[in-house]
């Protein structure tokens, strides 16, 4: 016999003696230490696969004909088949020089059911399952789909979900699978606690914090789901507000949740040690990079003496800093903030040092967890690419606009070492929230146009994972009120950073049953970001407005209106362009910040208007007390319209009343006809000043405040009176005190306002009660 038949023989006999198999996730190993060499086969007998067919599973095994095979390519081999998730046996033995494969086929699954499950559709747990039709079954497999199903049910607060599975055989090989749910009751918040806090009530610190407590409305915004990761990102909301509030040593000492298994709720516990509290000590900036002058960066550094230390202050000093000296073309400069504490005077002097950093490139920007979102949607949002050089503050900032976003529970910026020393990887990972919703918005006016208006509303910010928002709204109410709007805005129009968009409308209303309006018509509009906080939109708008005359409107109507009834309908059609400032730190709920508008409009494109006109608003906030969270406001505004062919008609001047002034109806203020009715002006001024609290005694989970308030104004210089009806028309000033609930519903922040006018014109209307959806500008 030849020395490789003998070689051969003893492979073999090893084989069947020492090493054959498992079942399962078993592993086959050639367990003979002494066999050394390599064995070679010269076919391949494979027995079993009936379905999957013979080339599929030789396709999966490293050994072939006629090469040499060690007892390693064995132990792949069985890995590689059972990794196929086609069987759940495999031997492999060697028969002479034959390497008889033996497998036993998995079940393939026929269909895949969702019993029990109200909470949960079964379209979303198909999502998330990857047990699907026409494929193997796996038990490894559906263990790990019982976990993912309780995942998804724990992220609505239903942590008691029980999972089991059912297997039904349908035909030869075939199984239909089901998982068994029962839902259990939700987890609620009991009480969440806060213990060392001395600056700021455990209030505050609740308002803080995304998790709340169980109330009368939890049901729709599922804030009082606990969750670990929700937690911990409470955790870091804490840090951040102290941080940002002068508390530089704050610590979290312990965060706990406790659960109540006979009432299935949980207590949370924050125990904090807040530190004393800061201002800043000397501002420094110092440079080591030749070209670079520390004095010229001063001036980008918003940390000033004296004031509260503010880690948020420093980021942006930081940033400001890294992207003047990228631009003049440094790119891997480092600006690293080094403190130097005074424990004794609670200050800290900051030193901005700028050096040549490491040179390092981005090779990659990996995004994970995303479900829904398109990866595109979160690139954009990063002013780096691939093979750019790697900049921190760039990262930093990315990471702020796609938590701005609000598509995504979460969002981590990390970094991985790269295929080469000077080479970083981005690693982005995000976890979406649904970003739909359904709201039912109500309003009620008192005056003569006034009446109960109701709005339904669907809005989606995330459309398809694109990134796109869209709205579509229609209200109905007394007095002949209804309102119909369809908006979409697409954030990246042509790839770059242009929020470009469309908004289609119309109105209608009637007026002390003598005359009927409506407007409808369009808007396209294009926005530009100019800096972080200044932005630019262009817009086209075309409007139709028809006047019609009801019941005895020739006795009734004014001049004015009576040549709009007559000579209707109206059009008209305009440019404009706004600016647009924001630096507040909410959106929903600012406590410090500036938003601010100016917007120029010309009308003469066509239609019946011929006008240039200005219009500008800015609000201011300040917290007035920290402890207190008492929130303090100034808002001026102001307008001016002139006609560029002589004359203006009464729709293109500007009204005032309640919107602005509190206490009148709207349109109640201003130039107006003996019969009263409101012609508008060319010249508008107001001023508002406010303060809002939460409501004593009522937790601030809830979202309720109580505001104080007084407004001001005037509107004055009408020029459309073309029909020799009088006009009272003065510049005097009116203003208002009055006071104002607001709740931050799930519905959008509903506002009531109590208002008497204080100084006033005999002729104007008067409106003392609002309610309606609150704006904040």
């Amino acid at each position: 016999m030849k020395a490789g038949s003998r070689f051969l023989n003893a492979v073999s006999a090893v084989a069947l003696s020492a090493g054959v198999v498992a079942s399962g996730a078993g592993v086959i190993t050639l367990a003979s230490a002494s066999v050394a060499e390599a064995a070679v086969i010269q076919r391949i007998d494979v027995r079993g696969a009936e379905r999957v067919g013979v080339d599929a599973v030789r396709d999966n095994l490293t050994i072939k004909p006629g090469k040499s095979f060690s007892p390693g390519d064995i132990d792949n081999s069985v890995k590689q088949l059972y990794a196929t998730g086609y069987f759940s046996d495999v031997h492999v033995t060697v028969s002479g020089s034959t390497l008889v494969v033996s497998v036993k086929e998995n079940q393939l699954i026929n269909a895949v059911v969702f019993n029990g499950n109200r909470k949960i559709k079964d379209d979303k747990l198909q999502g998330v399952v990857q047990t699907h039709a026409a494929g193997p079954y796996s038990e490894t497999q559906v263990q790990a789909d019982i976990k993912t199903i309780k995942d998804a049910y724990a992220a609505i607060g239903r942590n008691e979900v029980q999972v089991t599975t059912q297997t039904v055989p349908v035909a030869q090989g075939r199984i239909n699978v089901a998982f068994v749910i029962n839902e259990g009751d939700r987890t609620k918040i009991d009480k969440i606690n806060f213990s060392g806090n001395q600056a700021y009530n455990s209030g505050r610190l609740a308002s803080v914090i995304s998790t709340k407590k169980t109330n009368f409305m939890s049901f729709l915004t599922r804030k009082d789901v606990y969750s670990a990761d929700r937690q911990q990102a409470d955790q870091d909301a804490l840090r951040q507000f102290y941080y940002n509030h002068g508390y530089a040593d704050f610590r979290i000492v312990s965060a706990d949740a406790t659960l109540n298994e006979q009432n299935n709720e949980y207590t949370l516990n924050f125990n904090v040690d807040e530190g004393p509290r800061y201002t800043y000590g000397d501002i420094n900036v110092v440079s080591t990079v030749d070209g670079v002058n520390a004095e010229d960066l001063k001036s980008l550094v918003i940390t000033q003496k004296g004031n509260v230390y503010s880690a948020k202050d420093i980021q942006t000093s930081i940033e400001n800093i890294s992207k003047r000296v990228a631009s003049a073309g440094y790119p891997f400069a480092r600006i690293t903030p080094r403190g130097n504490r005074d424990l004794g005077g609670h200050t800290i002097g900051i030193e901005y040092l700028v050096d040549q950093g490491e040179r390092a490139y981005v090779e990659r920007i990996e995004i994970r967890g995303n479900t829904r979102t398109r990866d595109y949607v979160i690139r954009r949002e990063f002013d780096i690419n691939e093979g750019d050089a790697f900049n921190q503050e760039m990262i930093t900032r990315a990471k702020r606009r796609l938590d701005a976003l609000g598509y995504f529970t979460k969002v981590d910026i990390s970094t991985a070492a790269g295929s080469a020393p000077d080479r970083v990887v981005v690693v982005v990972n995000v976890e979406d929230q649904p970003t739909g919703s359904f709201g039912i918005g109500a309003g009620y006016a008192v005056g003569n146009n006034g009446g109960l208006l109701l709005e339904a509303s669907v809005e989606e910010k995330n459309f398809l994972g694109r990134g796109q928002y869209i709205r579509i709204a229609a209200g109905a109410g007394t007095e002949g009120n209804r309102t119909y709007n369809i908006s979409f805005t697409e954030p990246y129009f042509l790839g770059y950073r242009l929020a470009a968009g469309f908004d289609i409308f119309k109105n209608q209303t009637s007026s002390d049953d003598y005359y009927d309006y409506s407007e409808e018509g369009f808007s396209l509009r294009v926005t530009a970001p100019i800096t972080e906080n200044l932005a630019t939109t262009l817009r086209y708008n075309y409007k139709r407005l028809t006047y019609d005359g009801t019941n005895d409107w020739e006795d009734n109507l004014s001049a004015p209106y009576q040549n709009l009834v007559e000579n209707g309908p109206w059009i008209q059609s305009t440019v404009s362009q706004t600016f647009t400032y924001n630096t507040l730190d909410d959106q929903n709920l600012p406590r410090e910040g500036i938003i601010a508008k100016f917007t120029h409009e010309y009308a003469g494109l066509g239609g019946d208007s011929d006008f240039y006109k200005l219009s500008g608003k800015a609000r201011y906030y300040k917290m007035i007390s920290d402890e207190a969270d008492i929130i303090g406001s100034l808002t001026v505004g102001a307008g001016y319209v002139m006609p560029t062919d002589g004359k203006l008609n009464v729709f293109d001047q500007f009204t005032l009343g309640g919107r602005e002034i509190r206490g009148f109806e709207n349109a109640g203020i201003g130039p107006r006809t003996s019969n009263g009715d409101p012609l508008g002006g060319t010249t508008y001024l107001t001023a508002s000043a406010e303060a809002s609290m939460p409501m004593p005694g009522v937790p601030q989970d809830i979202g309720l405040r109580l505001a104080a308030f007084a407004d001001a104004g005037t509107l004055y210089g009408n020029k459309a009176n073309l029909f020799g009806d009088v006009l009272h028309n003065d510049s005097s000033i009116r203003a208002s005190l009055g006071a104002g609930l607001i709740w931050s519903s799930p519905f959008g922040v509903i506002r009531v306002d109590y208002a008497v006018p204080v100084l006033k014109e005999d002729y104007d209307k008067v409106e003392n009660f609002r309610f309606g959806i609150a704006n904040q500008f």
